[in-house]
């Protein structure tokens, strides 16, 4: 088994959801995304979504727009963000890294020679976000054969025939896409939220995160009940651009997604 598939059966076993923590690679600067990621893990994420900065985010609202925008301009660039991937794994950390990107990164990159180099880095899987399943058989040969997770994402409008297709073409885990629309935090989560992932759990043999909007301990207790991951982004890239590039981020940040990590377990 891959480590992502690793991770979400020790949390089952652990009758708990796992925590899916997302952070821009490059934000607040290059020099500070490993001692993050080594937050993170503290503060109890299982995986971390490291987002590759690119100028056209049209799936992330102004929170990580702006990460990105601010990476881009401290001169992160796809090789960075892999070369940041080894320098994570150099440092003796081996939570599942999933890389949070665009198609045009990847082609512009070269497909394979990214899934390649990613892998050889220590990523885990990657996540495109702009590429629907009719399209991702361009992409899912030369992640899989590098040993990289496609992760699918799926939507509150998916059909029942995407959704299945999507579980087919993921590895590791499915995306549910709390609400349609951009990234960004929320003040509550749909009302529909259970009945929708109990049907597309029903469809997936894979476990099922959801994403997209949750901020606080209380909304990730909530998802907690029935996913089996949650992901928190925007709340957190929140934090990292309060605090800046300073020695208080990383104890910072961990702090912060320690008790999002707990709510994660049922009670």
């Amino acid at each position: 088994m891959s480590r992502l598939a690793d991770v979400f059966q020790a949390a089952r076993k652990e009758r708990r959801a796992a925590f899916v923590a997302y952070v821009t690679a490059g934000d607040p600067a290059p020099d500070h995304t490993v001692g993050i990621v080594r937050a993170l893990r503290r503060g109890g994420a299982d995986v971390v979504e490291l987002g590759i900065p690119f100028s056209d985010p049209i799936a992330d609202g102004p929170t990580n727009q702006r990460a990105a925008e601010r990476a881009l301009e401290a001169g992160m660039t796809p090789r960075g963000v892999i070369e940041t991937v080894a320098a994570i794994r150099s440092a003796g950390e081996d939570l599942p890294v999933v890389l949070f990107t665009y198609a045009n990164p990847v082609v512009q990159y070269g497909v394979r020679r990214f899934a390649e180099d990613a892998a050889s880095a220590g990523a885990d899987g990657v996540l495109l976000t702009d590429v629907p399943v009719e399209e991702m058989e361009r992409f899912r040969p030369a992640f899989t054969a590098a040993g990289l997770d496609p992760v699918l994402l799926v939507t509150p409008t998916s059909t029942k025939e995407r959704i299945r297709a999507a579980a087919r073409l993921s590895r590791g885990f499915l995306y549910y896409v709390s609400r349609t629309g951009v990234t960004g935090v929320q003040t509550h989560l749909g009302r529909s939220l259970d009945t929708e992932l109990r049907a597309v759990k029903k469809l997936s043999k894979l476990p099922v995160a959801v994403g997209f909007g949750i901020s606080s301990p209380r909304q990730v207790a909530e998802a907690a009940r029935l996913a089996d991951g949650v992901v928190v982004g925007s709340a957190i890239v929140d934090q990292i651009a309060r605090i800046g590039a300073n020695d208080a981020l990383a104890d910072t940040i961990q702090r912060f997604v320690t008790p999002l990590a707990e709510a994660c377990r049922r009670r």
